[in-house]
């Protein structure tokens, strides 16, 4: 039988080795995210989309409507509580689908939320909102992309719904939304430590040739190169 000196041994290692795993993740999330993916050169400035951080999660924001897509096609107004179909902009965010629908604020914050999202043992989520207007700000920054571009954010976008058999993204049916002009979907992937819902928009901005992170965790990760 161990002993109880044995036992703190393994206890100490264990604390010890998790403080260790902390540090370098977080400096590992420092470097990586200002080290700098540059944007593409030479591309023509046709259609503004922006980012938008709610002070922890990054969405990516694109106009509703317009020649490439019309996103109200798929990501319907109709699955809004209100039903408004004047929305100017939609802003789509990925995430763990526990953290969307049972934690509306941290307070709400359970560790088995945390805990299933932080090792990959839930199912991730689409937030997509719909906008009247999107006004800059610290918080949120225009970036002017090329048609070429955006047609890959789109693909990009579209790859990470997870669709039914028809090939229709699929609504998720909750009163957990945020407001009157939000609704959630199923998505594709699993959240985790090291693909976040920050990590899937830096993601975004590299597929469609933007100036992001080589990887980061962290909204502040992803704003700190547009400052």
């Amino acid at each position: 039988m161990m002993t109880v000196k044995k036992i703190a041994k393994v206890i100490l290692r264990l604390v010890l080795g998790f403080v260790a795993f902390i540090l370098l993740y977080l400096l590992s999330a420092f470097l990586f995210s200002i080290w700098t993916v540059k944007r593409e050169a030479g591309t023509s400035n046709d259609i503004a989309i922006y980012i938008l951080t709610n002070g922890d999660h990054t969405d990516i924001v694109v106009p509703a409507k317009n020649a490439i897509t019309d996103w109200s096609k798929e990501i319907s107004y109709q699955n809004t509580a209100g039903r408004d179909t004047t929305g100017q902009y939609l802003a789509i965010g990925w995430g763990d689908k526990g953290f969307y629908l049972n934690t509306p604020t941290w307070a709400d914050l359970k560790f088995s939320t945390a805990f299933k999202a932080a090792f990959a043992l839930s199912t991730s989520a689409i937030h997509a909102t719909y906008y009247q207007s999107m006004p800059e700000s610290s918080d949120c920054k225009k970036i002017m992309i090329s048609n070429d571009q955006y047609k890959r954010l789109v693909a990009f976008v579209d790859s990470s719904f997870k669709r039914d058999a028809a090939g229709k993204v699929i609504n998720i049916k909750t009163n957990a939304n945020y407001g009157k002009t939000d609704a959630f979907y199923e998505a594709k992937r699993k959240y985790n430590l090291f693909y976040t819902c920050n990590t899937w928009a830096n993601n975004a901005l590299k597929a469609s040739g933007q100036t992001a992170c080589v990887w980061t965790p962290f909204d502040r990760g992803i704003f700190y190169h547009y400052r």
